[in-house]
């Protein structure tokens, strides 16, 4: 079968690998139909040492089961199924808790051993855990939307519930990326009044106001802080979520927070010191959360609205390709050409 590797910054290929195979009884094995490129595989994509890979690369897929394990009982042969980023057993105690990125068991597509999802297949462990039968085929017009409850939804999500997003919250929303767009989303779905979307690029912007933000602010840094500020009075808003994971975006959640407010960090992080102490965060009673999307925990919360049409995450994906267009997909991301990329393998 073929998958897409990384070999090191820029080098990304496509190769035949051998074929996804049931290795344990809680196995499953998955064909993929609907995969994708996520922001955060650009940073290995800018940064990954040569030498250092092959790395299997995707963490988030729709697909057809071909076969199960013997203990597997949730899904079998011909389901359509939507996995979350990472795979969980889903009965140790964090995975109970609806913590699943923390299980005990669990791990990350593409990382270590596990296979990556854009790919043909996928080998799934501990399928019972992991994967959420859809209620459509696996050529319904939902697929795109479904497919961002396996990360960029649901993260959405997780970052404005972790910032306690509720009717009449006042939020700053910072990147517009697909988890920042999204991000919108969900805290416009929990009912949140006043949504600034921090953000440059005008076709992104012009989905986030789609999604529901009321405000835009193209400035960065200190001066985008001001202008944020400017439209709440002086005070800045109740929630700020941190959805780029640079160093810069996160003193702008700082500055843009108002007092006894919350920044809720969904960017993956690519720095590990930042202001935390007196002035920034303690004496203002500033709240700092988010974290990893336990995303799992979420799939059947969600799916109504998407099923139903009354929300299309799906639009956070402008470019389609096959397996052969991957590595250009990777390109046009980079280079702020596109979106998100859809991969139909």
């Amino acid at each position: 079968m073929r998958a897409t590797l990384m070999y090191g910054a820029g080098d990304v290929r496509v190769e035949n690998v051998p074929d996804s195979v049931i290795t344990l009884p809680t196995d499953a094995v998955v064909r993929i139909t609907a995969a994708c490129i996520c922001g955060s595989d650009l940073w290995p994509f800018a940064e990954m040492p040569a030498g250092s890979g092959p790395a299997r690369m995707g963490h988030e897929f729709i697909g057809v089961v071909e076969e199960t394990g013997s203990a597997v009982t949730s899904v079998a042969k011909g389901d359509v199924v939507v996995a979350p980023w990472v795979f969980s057993d889903g009965t140790c105690e964090y995975c109970q808790e609806g913590l699943t990125t923390s299980c005990v068991h669990g791990g990350i597509w593409g990382y270590g051993p596990h296979e990556g999802a854009q790919a043909e297949a996928i080998r799934v462990p501990y399928a019972d855990g992991t994967l959420v039968k859809l209620p459509v085929a696996a050529d319904s017009a939902l697929i795109p939307s479904l497919l961002t409850l396996s990360d960029v939804f649901g993260t959405g999500h997780h970052a404005a519930v972790r910032g306690g997003v509720t009717a009449g919250s006042s939020v700053t929303v910072i990147g517009d990326g697909a988890v920042g767009l999204l991000a919108v989303l969900a805290a416009k779905r929990l009912g949140a009044e006043q949504i600034v979307l921090m953000g440059r690029h005008q076709a992104r912007t012009d989905l986030g106001r789609e999604f529901g933000a009321s405000a835009v602010v193209s400035a960065r840094g200190p001066e985008g802080v001001e202008q944020v500020r400017e439209l709440t009075g002086g005070q800045g808003t109740s929630v700020v979520i941190e959805a780029v994971g640079t160093r810069g975006a996160y003193d702008q959640a700082v500055g843009a927070v108002r007092n006894g407010g919350t920044i809720s960090r969904v960017g993956v992080p690519q720095y590990e010191e930042a202001p935390v102490g007196l002035g920034s965060l303690f004496f203002r009673n500033v709240r700092l959360t988010g974290g990893a999307a336990p995303t799992r925990a979420y799939i059947e919360e969600l799916m109504p609205a998407v099923l139903d049409g009354s929300i299309e995450p799906g639009k956070v994906f402008d470019v389609s390709t096959d397996l052969d267009g991957v590595a250009d997909g990777y390109r046009q991301m980079a280079d702020r050409k596109s979106l998100k990329v859809l991969v139909r393998p």
